[in-house]
């Protein structure tokens, strides 16, 4: 009898053990605000919805690149709502996590690569086993300029599902935050509820390389004159071949903002990255940079102002080079015909044995 009391005594030691060091774990989590860190320029803000907000906010904040997370309630039809409220399902807004992000070391890009690897796209009001209106999937932006990049994002997500995709993209009309008791729900609780393997945090997503970038284009062959012939459309042999101009706005790549990279129409070898593509207004897809040096080259001729850019290996005419493009990213514009180019989405890179452009 006195070894069970002894056995007893020492597990009600433990639980108030447990209780102490839980308690005091739960102490020592210091939440931060928005309103309280030291804004930079690079700093810059995405509100994401992906099921409860505990899950997506502890996922985000592990985030290399992410400054802070918060979680809150956004763009529903009351001022100020509590928990409760929202739960109704009356007020229509959606449990949401604020992401501050610098985008020196992360892109709004890989932020979305990160949201996607642990959110169901296609489901309806749904994310694991929370059911609901407010835990419905959704992206909101408060920068106008942001609209392209989730837009172009999203529609290469789509490629990889038949159905229709359930994530709600709206510009931000309110956030308001949380309860107290829910930031950092999970620091605060370990073991707590989570619908989502926050373990992907930590796991590499592809990415296009930016720097160190080597084309071996001795992988790649020039084929007959032929064949070349019988590959290409009309359009295609007429520019590429017969160094011809196609019309501005009326191509197939001038307003293209999807990730992946332009190869050679002809030999298949990269010659630009998405990463240095930009809108010039000029209805022809345009470049900051090719993707490495060598893959191009330049012509100058004494019968035309104009620096001709033609693919090193193929020797195609790919379109003209100008000194009139972004100061800040060199200066130079390569006007390329869409006709001359074949576009590789990123996710198309591994299969069609481009693995070596990404991380």
């Amino acid at each position: 009898m006195g070894a069970y009391k002894i056995v007893i005594g020492i597990v009600l030691l433990v639980l108030i053990i447990t209780v102490v060091v839980v308690n005091n774990r739960k102490n020592d989590v210091i939440t931060r605000r928005s309103e309280d860190i030291e804004r930079t320029e690079s700093m810059k803000d995405i509100y994401l919805a992906g099921g409860c907000f505990w899950g997506i906010e502890e996922y985000m904040d592990r985030i290399d690149g992410v400054i802070l997370t918060e979680s809150g309630y956004a763009n529903g039809n009351t001022e100020n709502p509590t928990y409760e409220e929202v739960c109704s399902g009356v007020t229509n807004h959606v449990e949401t996590v604020h992401v501050i992000y610098d985008e020196q070391t992360i892109s709004l890009e890989e932020i979305l690569e990160y949201y996607y690897k642990v959110v169901n796209p296609i489901s309806v009001n749904r994310q694991g086993n929370d059911v609901g209106s407010q835990y419905r999937t959704g992206i909101y932006y408060i920068e106008e300029s942001n609209l392209h990049i989730i837009e172009s994002s999203l529609r290469n997500l789509q490629k990889q599902y038949d159905l229709k995709l359930a994530i709600e993209l709206e510009s931000l009309d309110s956030f308001y935050r949380a309860e107290e008791y829910h930031q950092d729900y999970l620091k605060k609780n370990p073991n707590g509820y989570c619908h989502i393997d926050l373990g992907k945090a930590n796991k590499e997503i592809p990415f296009l390389k930016e720097e160190n970038v080597v084309i071996d284009q001795s992988i790649y062959t020039v084929p007959s004159d032929e064949e070349i012939k019988n590959m290409l459309t009309d359009s295609q042999y007429k520019v590429a071949i017969e160094n011809g101009t196609e019309r501005a706005f009326e191509n197939e790549y001038y307003d293209n903002n999807d990730q992946g990279i332009y190869v050679d129409i002809v030999t298949k070898v990269p010659l630009f990255s998405s990463k240095d593509k930009y809108d010039s207004g000029t209805g022809w897809p345009s470049f900051t940079k090719p993707i490495a040096p060598k893959v191009i080259k330049h012509i100058d001729s004494d019968f035309d102002s104009r620096t001709e850019v033609r693919s090193n290996l193929g020797d195609i005419h790919l379109g003209h080079v100008f000194e009139d493009g972004p100061k800040e990213k060199g200066g130079l514009r390569y006007c390329m015909n869409s006709n001359s180019l074949l576009f590789i989405p990123l996710y198309d890179m591994k299969e069609k044995g481009y693995r070596y452009l990404l991380n």
